[in-house]
């Protein structure tokens, strides 16, 4: 028998909310080849010149990995079944006139060791700027420290202590493990779980002016706590609601048999449960 789609409207939600929405909801991890990723760099055309690179460096195994992509970076970590780190740093400079952006570019140097990624560069003026944007694939049981600013963060297949922050920017989370807290503002937060359970300490998640987006397996056990504040609801997973009002609507609830918390919530924002 087909589940009943729960829905729930806050008249606090506005037209001009939802169109920003639209402008935040893009993926956060786009898994673009580096190819692909130096293909659309360079077509991207405004009253500046680009430069773009990438550079790829293999890494001895580690524990714990920190990554902070600065101002305007990305970062995208992938789990394998893999020992070593495999870094893809994705460089753009622009300014005013082909050679400055190259040279801006050229001048951008990596600090990479075995737990810290981070990109110095050169002070710009209001016509030029650079940023470095990560690809970086990590054994799949591995501490996380990741922070970005204007920019992407997503994680998929990994297992640790994992904290995720991003500041206007989207964050994805996807078939992770152990203890996870992550939290962006002015972005999506989209969160895949998979298997039956969460296997690990569990998910504390949170957006604020931005929408979540939970995908939950069918059969999956937990316990979950998801909501907003200022911000529609949808389900199309039965759930019980333990709070409504006119501003704010609150879910928690046992999942299965229960098991760890899964935390996902909102403010100024709408929230779409989805099954599978």
């Amino acid at each position: 028998m087909k589940a009943k789609r729960t829905r729930f409207d806050n008249l606090a939600w506005t037209t001009t909310a939802i169109a920003l929405v639209a402008v935040l909801a893009a993926p956060a991890t786009a898994q673009r080849s580096d190819d692909e990723w130096l293909d659309d760099c360079e077509r991207e055309r405004d009253d500046r010149y680009s430069y773009c690179d990438v550079r790829v460096e293999r890494l001895g195994a580690s524990s714990a990995l920190r990554i902070d992509a600065g101002q305007n970076g990305g970062i995208e970590v992938i789990g394998q079944n893999r020992t070593d780190i495999e870094v893809h740093a994705r460089i753009r400079a622009q300014a005013r006139s082909s050679t400055v952006a190259r040279e801006i570019g050229e001048s951008i140097r990596l600090q990479l060791d075995s737990r810290t990624l981070t990109a110095d560069g050169p002070s710009t003026d209001r016509n030029e700027s650079w940023y470095v944007s990560w690809v970086v694939y990590v054994p799949e049981r591995m501490d996380l420290d990741l922070e970005a600013n204007n920019g992407p963060v997503g994680v998929t297949d990994v297992a640790g202590r994992i904290a995720a922050s991003t500041r206007n920017g989207p964050l994805s989370l996807r078939n992770l493990a152990g203890e996870v807290r992550a939290r962006t503002e002015n972005g999506p937060l989209s969160v895949d779980l998979a298997g039956s359970r969460w296997d690990g300490e569990g998910l504390d998640a949170e957006t604020r002016n931005g929408p979540v987006t939970l995908r939950i397996p069918d059969g999956y056990s937990a316990e979950l706590e998801t909501g907003t504040v200022n911000g529609p609801f949808q389900s199309d997973v039965p759930l019980t609601v333990t709070r409504l009002s006119r501003r704010s609507m609150r879910v928690e609830t046992t999942l299965g048999g229960g098991g760890p918390l899964v935390r996902a919530v909102t403010t100024n924002g709408p929230v779409t449960i989805r099954g599978s």
